[in-house]
């Protein structure tokens, strides 16, 4: 990066419930022309007694006005000794490559499967929840594609509500969030179908003082185990 990078690391503790369940952080580096967020998940010793999960991420891309377009998405994740490799490439917005490592196995019959029409126009997981000033958190749909399952996320309006970690305070937008799977995934799965139809899921998105861009400090997922929370451990203004 060059000497006008400016550089933003920010830390997140997961929760199901009140239970710690892992620990993720995320670097954003931005200058003018290019961006990288490199990000890590550890699951905490209490999951650990079950099996250990833990994953790495990193996207790449060109900064477009004051927006993000990602050119290279690259996740490794892994849980106990399974390890999974996903490793997606961009032009323009339009998916041009996708690895999987270990290959696919074959798909059943109610697989509904990702389409050439799937792959134009979408967004990585990761910076598709940047937001650059001066444009609303929402009301906006979210095209993503992270490798395997293309989804739109749907984010509506709920207000706004002070969010304090770390001894800090910021006014936080809060979005409503509507999970809509579109293709990547087994028809029918309970998991996928549970969100489809899950009510109450939110992210809370803060101006960071260092990058002035609108990212995540908050998140709440209802899942069948139980509601998880994502929530920064600091924040700046």
């Amino acid at each position: 990066m060059s000497a006008e990078a400016v550089r933003h690391r920010t830390d997140y503790k997961v929760t199901l419930g009140a239970l710690p369940i892992a620990r993720a952080s995320f670097v954003t580096e931005v200058n003018q022309k290019s961006y990288t967020i490199s990000g890590r998940f550890n699951s905490s010793a209490i999951v650990d007694i079950i099996t250990k999960i833990s994953a790495e991420t990193k996207v790449t891309g060109t900064m477009s006005g004051a927006g993000m377009r990602a050119d290279r998405y690259t996740l490794v994740y892994q849980s106990g000794k399974k390890k999974h490799t996903y490793d997606v490439r961009y032009r323009n917005g339009n998916v041009t490559e996708t690895t999987v490592d270990p290959e696919p196995r074959r798909r059943p019959r109610n697989w509904i499967a990702v389409g050439p029409e799937d792959l134009k126009a979408v967004l990585d997981p990761i910076s598709s929840l940047v937001i650059p000033d001066g444009e609303a958190a929402c009301p906006r749909t979210l095209p993503v594609y992270d490798g395997e399952s293309r989804m739109d996320l749907v984010l509506t309006p709920k207000g706004r509500e002070k969010f304090k970690a770390g001894g800090a305070e910021v006014e936080a937008v809060v979005c409503s969030v509507r999970y809509v799977p579109k293709s990547g995934f087994r028809k029918g799965r309970k998991d996928i179908e549970y969100l489809r139809k899950a009510g109450g899921m939110e992210i809370w998105f803060a101006k960071t003082g260092a990058l002035k861009l609108y990212a995540p400090v908050h998140a709440r997922v209802p899942t069948q185990m139980g509601t998880i929370y994502v929530s920064a451990v600091e924040v700046d203004g």
